[in-house]
């Protein structure tokens, strides 16, 4: 198919069966639940989905594999000042310090919030993750050894300045606690901070400086972030991205089904002794469990959906810096490297424990359209499991493929935009009723991920 008739948005829906898993939880380590069709249902979240198909992508164009090999990918983390003063440490000579009170200190007055600095855990680490190229450290660390006499001078003058407010601070905050009441102490408190902020300026970074911060954390030519956005609301004159892809919660196409597993974890030291003991009585103390607890699994069939925007893609790889053909090409890279990290990825809590990563789709279906189209009204009404013969719809996984089938192709009747409609399936009983089905002209079945976008 040309560029000139493909469509603005491709569709991409998903079923998939999972079983004694637990990919998401909520603050109490439940799992996450939404009520839909007035029943509840197991729910993972966009997030969750989201991050584990971006590092899926990232990981493999970093490893020279898929479709994004050799392009530029993003770092999401607090800690760009820890990674530029490591840069600055082993790539320019600096001592460890000295490099990291720098990098921090020009990082923070390029409008980056840092935490406490007296507490060291997060005292280097920005207040809010930063979704940046993973070169971003790099840039900023030869920028400040290629300016090292004019941002070590500065650095000096910048640290003793904020000491200086810093005492200051310290010394009108006690005296107004002792001249005033609990009440009063706590309105002046914060007025006396902005004071001594008025009365110890800090000297402004030199602009060549802060613009090379700012440089280095733009998008640039990152790939995912062009698909998946940003927004850094620290810095204003900072670039944001609309991101292109739109992803949905997925959700249970019936209702939830949990289990709370007991288990018993083992002793090792405790089972030698008692394996070694003399006498019934040396094994009196070692009866039992090393310790004990519960967790919660859940298991089911869900329902899942994401959009490529294809325009906004091809804007933000524009806006930066690409030209047309280049931007175009790797629109297309990204749109393959998307599809099948749509497929492949799963986010990866408690994998060891459960082997959920290791989950391939029951089934994908992806179309294209000039607006997007989520089918999960399709399952606003649950899925009845039980036997076809009883008025039943049979186990949820065919049910949900031929709901969805079904759902799509009364759909498409009557939206003339929807065309080059592809499905997959990786489970040979969906193989089979695919073939019973007699599925419209439209609807291709392929075989590979790759295949799913035109």
């Amino acid at each position: 198919m040309t560029e000139a008739l493909r469509s603005q948005f491709l569709s991409l829906h998903l079923i998939e069966t999972l079983a004694a898993v637990l990919p998401v939880r909520d603050e109490n380590a439940q799992p996450k639940t939404l009520v839909f069709g007035g029943v509840e249902r197991h729910m993972i979240t966009s997030q969750a989905r989201r991050r584990a198909e971006r590092v899926h992508a990232r990981n493999r164009a970093n490893a020279g594999r898929g479709a994004l090999k050799g392009r530029s990918m993003g770092v999401r983390t607090r800690e760009w000042a820890i990674l530029a003063g490591r840069e600055l440490e082993t790539a320019h000579g600096w001592e460890k310090e000295k490099a990291l009170v720098t990098a921090r200190a020009v990082m923070e007055a390029s409008g980056l919030k840092f935490g406490d600095p007296k507490k060291k855990t997060v005292a280097n680490l920005t207040k809010v993750l930063i979704f940046a190229p993973s070169d971003a450290a790099t840039r900023i660390a030869r920028h400040i050894a290629g300016q090292a006499t004019d941002v070590e001078e500065w650095c000096d003058g910048y640290l003793e300045a904020q000491a200086r407010a810093e005492a200051a601070k310290k010394a009108r905050r006690g005296a107004k606690k002792k001249s005033a009441s609990p009440s009063e102490a706590e309105e002046t408190e914060e007025t006396s901070t902005v004071e001594t902020a008025a009365s110890v300026p800090l000297p402004p970074l030199p602009k060549t400086t802060r613009d090379a911060v700012l440089l280095a954390l733009a998008p640039r030519d990152a790939v995912d972030i062009a698909l998946y956005g940003r927004f850094l609301a620290e810095i204003p004159d900072s670039p944001n991205v609309d991101g292109a892809v739109q992803s949905g919660h997925a959700f249970t196409v019936h209702e939830a089904e949990q289990i709370e597993d007991f288990y018993a974890a083992a002793d090792d030291a405790k089972l030698d002794r008692k394996r070694n003991a003399l006498s019934f009585l040396d094994t009196a103390d070692d009866a039992g469990a090393g310790m004990t607890g519960y967790q919660s699994l859940i298991s089911g069939t869900f329902y899942r959906h994401a959009v490529l925007d294809r325009t906004q893609l091809r804007t933000n790889l524009r806006a930066a810096g690409m030209d047309e053909q280049e931007a175009r090409t790797a629109a297309a890279e990204a749109e393959e490297e998307f599809v099948n990290s749509f497929v492949e990825a799963f986010p990866e809590a408690k994998k060891n424990s459960t082997a959920s990563t290791g989950s391939l789709p029951a089934f994908v279906l992806a179309f294209e359209g000039e607006r997007p189209y989520n089918y999960a009204s399709a399952f606003q009404r649950p899925v009845d499991e039980g036997p076809v013969s009883a008025g039943g719809e049979g186990p949820a996984g065919p049910a949900a493929v031929r709901r969805l089938l079904r759902h799509h192709t009364f759909v498409s009747r009557r939206r003339e935009d929807l065309r080059t409609a592809r499905a997959l399936t990786y489970d040979p009983e969906i193989d089979m009723l695919l073939g019973e089905l007699g599925l419209p002209e439209s609807l291709t079945v392929v075989e590979r991920a790759e295949d799913l976008t035109p």
